[in-house]
């Protein structure tokens, strides 16, 4: 393949935004260059080479399509033709109401397939600036672990600082030296989703005494120092249970360690004070990882702590927990509506580096990318999905739609999961012969009101 051509496009990363785009590019017929750094450079938080590693959690949250946003984007992904969740689906594991993944075997089926397309041409090496200027069709899909001198290269390009925070990593512990005499299988409520028997976590239980005793540890504990340049907000969707801890005594029981939809079946008359939740991470149900436990802790202590959950006592970690330093895109200020860069129109952006945050998130950017992409080198028009969709939300939502004041933009846009406040509003009726209509029952037919109308709005883009 040459390089100067405006029917080659060229992915930058082949993380999930990465590959989903390449894939979505490919698949329309058009040839693609995709260039990823790894093992020419390592980041700071990958472990292999492969393609769309999951660096963090296993899990790609709820698969409920139904009366949750997340699981309406893993539907809408499916039925645009996502590659991501074909592997997500063809690897799921046991996790309740959540599809989890195993996750060698997720990074193994797309490197497959995107090293084994015919339209697609890998390229192991690192870009260290802005793309050439004979490369016309760009998607940068770098993540939020995007190397340094590229980084500083759209920085300059841009005029606007991009933003940045810190994502921890939950710990994975080897299966075998969990205490099965102590923790039980069961899911929240008994819920059973795809893959799962409603037996599918391991559940630590906490009196009041160890739940104490366990947030003076990780008050006390010794953390990781922080650098001046890296004194940066975190998301609220990933903080690490110390800083949880920070923020009242109480915000873990309330968080990750809440204790409702759960029996102890050792002694069901006593509610436990507070539940630590273990998902299984592999296939073969040898790793599992603690829900909602990213921490900041340091390696000294970090196990030390962790083993006063009961039932994790004698636990060995397979990884323990870490940081790594995140950047995004002000979106909003520099994107326009359809990906591109307004200092440099032929470069695009998808994934994390837009603002979004979660997998499917991130994949949902880099599949849209990649079609506007390949309508580009095809000389065709793409529209946008519709803003009733968890596509066009999340699209709408880091391109500008967030804010109607653009003056307190730059102050305030950060990462987004999706979520039901990002669709417009829906119009509900209450139904005949129901006195009083409110609560959870108007709530949930509201979700399913959004839902409904988001799937049939997206078959009629598709």
């Amino acid at each position: 393949m040459s390089n100067v051509s405006s029917n080659i496009v060229h992915v930058i990363g082949a993380g999930l935004a990465g590959s989903e785009a390449a894939w979505q590019v490919a698949e329309s017929g058009v040839n693609v260059i995709l260039h990823e750094m790894r093992p020419v450079k390592k980041s700071e938080a990958h472990l292999t080479e492969g393609f769309a590693e999951l660096v963090c959690s296993n899990s790609f949250r709820s698969d409920d399509k139904e009366y949750n946003a997340v699981g309406l984007l893993h539907e809408e992904l499916r039925r645009a033709g996502s590659l991501i969740m074909q592997a997500a689906d063809k690897h799921a594991l046991p996790a309740g109401g959540a599809l989890a993944v195993d996750r060698d075997g997720f990074s193994d089926f797309i490197t497959s397939a995107v090293q084994g397309h015919p339209n697609i041409e890998i390229r192991r090496e690192e870009i260290t600036g802005l793309p050439p200027a004979e490369w016309d069709n760009v998607i940068i899909a770098t993540g939020p672990l995007t190397s340094e001198p590229l980084a500083k290269a759209i920085q300059g390009l841009t005029g606007v600082d991009a933003l940045a925070f810190f994502d921890a990593i939950a710990p994975i512990i080897h299966a075998d030296s969990i205490d099965r005499s102590i923790v039980w299988a069961q899911s929240r409520y008994d819920k059973v989703g795809p893959a799962g028997t409603g037996a599918d976590y391991l559940n630590c239980p906490m009196n009041e005494a160890e739940y104490n005793a366990f947030v003076d540890a990780l008050l006390t504990g010794e953390k990781h120092v922080f650098h001046e340049w890296e004194n940066v907000p975190y998301f609220d969707g990933c903080l690490p249970v110390e800083v949880m801890a920070e923020r009242g005594r109480e915000t873990l029981r309330f968080g990750p360690m809440k204790p409702v939809g759960l029996t102890n079946p050792r002694d069901p008359e006593v509610k436990p004070y507070a539940i630590v939740q273990l998902r299984q991470d592999n296939a073969l149900g040898t790793l599992w990882n603690m829900v909602g436990f990213q921490t900041k802790l340091k390696y000294g202590k970090q196990a030390e702590i962790l083993r006063m959950i009961p039932g994790l006592q004698n636990a060995e970690f397979a990884r323990l927990g870490g940081l790594h330093h995140n950047t995004f895109l002000n979106s909003p200020k520099v994107l326009t509506g359809d990906l591109r860069l307004k200092a440099d129109p032929r470069l695009r952006f998808a994934g994390q580096i837009t603002g979004v945050e979660g997998y499917v998130e991130s994949t949902a950017i880099g599949l849209m990318a990649g079609r506007l992409a390949a309508a580009d080198a095809q000389g065709r028009d793409h529209k946008h999905p519709p803003g009733t969709t968890a596509l066009g939300a999340l699209l709408h939502h880091i391109t500008g739609g967030h804010l109607e004041d653009e003056s307190t933009t730059l102050r305030s846009f950060q990462p987004m999961n999706v979520n039901f406040g990002l669709f417009p509003p829906v119009t509900i009726t209450k139904p005949e012969g129901v006195a009083r209509w409110r609560g959870p029952e108007k709530g949930k037919a509201k979700k399913l009101a959004i839902t409904s109308r988001a799937l049939e709005d997206l078959q009629a883009w598709l």
